[in-house]
């Protein structure tokens, strides 16, 4: 049985570094063109961008090589599936969605250079609807967060961006979902993915514990309907569109709440009102899984990429985001961090909402 065992596991290694090298030699030839068809970071009329820190880049390599070391690891610990399988099925649709990421590098390009990114606003003048915030071009995206074009191309682009490493940083969050969740019933177990986006990190999470009682908020009607068909096979998971600093749901209706890459596009009084928001929403002893970039000092060697980040792509908050002290805030509205886990360019802080859980995750 031990043999069998061991031979599994050898089949399932091979399996995942055979996807995972594919996936990753796919996006980085596509991140690979689109650098080389851009302006890069700097402009007209201004010196060249040169980052106070330089970028280690084996250190860059050897934290890439250890994010996929560690999902394998998770995986095989039982945290989570093995990702979806690459099928031939679907090549298809990927080769047309890098058509179309390519070709909208030019435009990306255009804004960047002209530091253009707040033309989504004049889409939405007169519209109450939306934060101010809200209304602009993150990462200088054609339509911002607002049209099915951009919620479909989305997923793409964070993956070509990082290389292919966007789904297993994620996967850092869902080990901690996985924690959470060890020996209790998920069907009593109630999760918030906030800002969820187009559903991808969801899909995942529902693959791996498909009886939680789910549900995904997100703002914009677009990246809602399209996390609406990404969990359409958990036909129970809800989709609800609304703020994050103004959640639609109870007080103390969630025993998790999870959020990827959010908190890095919101202004600091923003960020603040999510905490109260998600202090009211969870119940005594839930816990608030966040995920989001890397902060200075958390990786040293890698500092010098975090300054290339807000100079490269329209991220109005970022700069700020990477000296700012999440502890404080988090403890005015009632947390402590409990772990803290590196994966690649993302950090995932735990935070447990003081109060007795009535289930206590390990």
């Amino acid at each position: 049985m031990g043999l069998l065992d061991e031979t599994g596991k050898n089949v399932g290694r091979a399996r995942y570094t055979a996807a995972q090298g594919l996936r990753s030699a796919w996006y980085g030839a596509q991140y690979v063109i689109a650098k080389r068809r851009s302006a890069g970071f700097n402009r007209p009329g201004e010196p060249p961008f040169k980052p106070t820190n330089p970028v280690d880049t084996k250190e860059l390599r050897a934290s890439y090589f250890r994010l996929f070391a560690k999902d394998r690891a998770n995986i095989e610990a039982g945290l989570y599936p093995p990702p979806e399988d690459v099928r031939m099925a679907d090549m298809g649709k990927a080769v047309r969605r890098a058509g179309y990421f390519l070709k909208d590098v030019a435009e990306v390009d255009r804004r960047r250079v002209a530091r253009d990114g707040t033309e989504v606003r004049e889409q939405l003048e007169g519209s109450n609807r939306y934060p101010a915030y809200y209304r602009q071009n993150f990462h200088y995206q054609t339509d911002g967060w607002l049209s099915d074009e951009s919620a479909k191309l989305y997923d793409h682009q964070v993956e070509a961006l990082f290389t292919g490493a966007g789904d297993a940083m994620r996967r850092a969050a869902l080990a901690e979902i996985a924690r959470e969740v060890k020996g209790r019933d998920q069907r009593d177990v109630t999760l918030l993915d906030l800002a969820c986006g187009t559903g991808r990190f969801l899909r995942q999470t529902m693959r791996a514990f498909p009886r939680l009682k789910a549900a995904g908020l997100d703002l914009s009607p677009n990246y809602a309907e399209r996390a609406r068909e990404m969990v359409a096979d958990w036909p129970h998971v809800e989709i609800i569109e609304g703020q994050a600093e103004t959640m639609p749901l109870e007080d103390a209706s969630q025993d998790i709440i999870v959020s990827v890459f959010l908190f890095h596009e919101l202004p600091e009084k923003t960020r603040k009102q999510v905490f109260q928001e998600a202090a009211r929403v969870l119940k005594p002893g839930g816990v608030f899984i966040i995920a989001d970039s890397l902060q200075f000092g958390d990786n040293e060697g890698l500092d010098g990429i975090l300054e290339y980040f807000p100079e490269g792509f329209h991220e109005p908050y970022y700069k700020a985001y990477l000296a700012y002290d999440f502890a404080p805030p988090m403890s005015e509205a009632g947390f402590a961090l409990e772990r803290t886990e590196i994966a690649f360019l993302t950090k995932v802080n735990v935070w447990r909402k003081a109060g007795e859980a009535e289930h206590g995750g390990e």
